[in-house]
């Protein structure tokens, strides 16, 4: 979908604040937050359909996976805040996960407390063969941008999750999101 020229400057009529009552109308299929929803939920419609079948993976079980083969050895609190999760999808899939002896759960030493999540070999297979055709997807997904393009749409994004992290609510916790990636 492409965006006319008016749609654009009432987009950044409202960034600004304008008040103009004609452009505080919501039209959902010009609503950003609403089309990167959208992207999400096709994005990882279609991850899914990769792992699902062939490795018994839900889409939360797979988040896990990947966050923790970043960032092994830390919480379940850590990987929902990392992925931003809502901690309660995180602990069920870590639960399937240990159940299906994918994931590995030990007490701290330091803080009995917390637990430390490690993935276990069978983990680690599924992950190093799930990885190269995540790889590959998003190869041929961005293969739609040209190189200069790429660049910036990092940046932008880098810069909305920032802007969304500074407006987001003092809770505490990670904040629930649309199903995705």
């Amino acid at each position: 979908m492409t965006l006319d020229r008016p749609t654009r400057q009432s987009m950044a009529g409202n960034a600004a604040g304008s008040g103009d009552t004609d452009q505080d109308s919501l039209v959902l299929g010009h609503f950003i937050p609403y089309r990167l929803s959208v992207l999400t939920n096709i994005v990882s419609r279609n991850l899914a359909r990769v792992y699902a079948d062939r490795f018994r993976l839900t889409v939360p079980e797979w988040r896990v996976l990947a966050v923790l083969g970043a960032n092994p050895g830390i919480s379940a609190n850590e990987v929902a805040e990392k992925s931003a999760m809502d901690k309660v999808m995180v602990s069920r899939a870590v639960d399937r996960l240990v159940r299906a002896k994918r994931l590995d759960r030990r007490q701290d030493t330091a803080d009995r407390r917390r637990s430390i999540l490690e993935m276990s070999a069978e983990g680690k297979r599924i992950y190093d063969e799930i990885v190269p055709l995540a790889l590959d997807y998003e190869r041929d997904l961005l293969a739609a941008l040209p190189a200069r393009d790429l660049q910036r749409l990092d940046q932008i994004l880098t810069r909305l999750q920032d802007r969304a992290l500074a407006l987001q609510p003092e809770t505490g916790e990670a904040q629930a999101e649309p199903e995705g990636v």
